[in-house]
């Protein structure tokens, strides 16, 4: 998945461009964004990319806080055994 493919509409990063924004706004930026993410994306992988892409810059920023908080309550990835995970494997 490449950077275009995580932030399609450029949610997050028009959420940086926001002059005043709040953290109200940013959660709900957030959902809209999350959302959009494709079926099955890793949403621990895909908030670490977009810290990685904006936090340094913008450590204070209300949508910073609302990824970190994302990372938090994200579900960690988890591999399914048995036959279930062996087919997904071998697709």
């Amino acid at each position: 998945m490449d950077s275009t493919d995580i932030d399609r509409k450029g949610l997050i990063r028009e959420s940086y461009q926001i002059e005043g924004i709040g953290p109200e706004e940013c959660r709900s930026i957030f959902l809209d964004w999350a959302l959009s993410l494709p079926d099955g994306a890793d949403m621990r992988a895909v908030i670490t990319r977009m810290l990685a892409q904006y936090e340094h810059a913008n450590p204070d920023h209300p949508m910073t806080a609302v990824l970190r908080d994302g990372l938090i309550a994200a579900p960690k990835p988890t591999r399914r055994g048995g036959w279930r995970g062996a087919r997904r494997l071998s697709s």
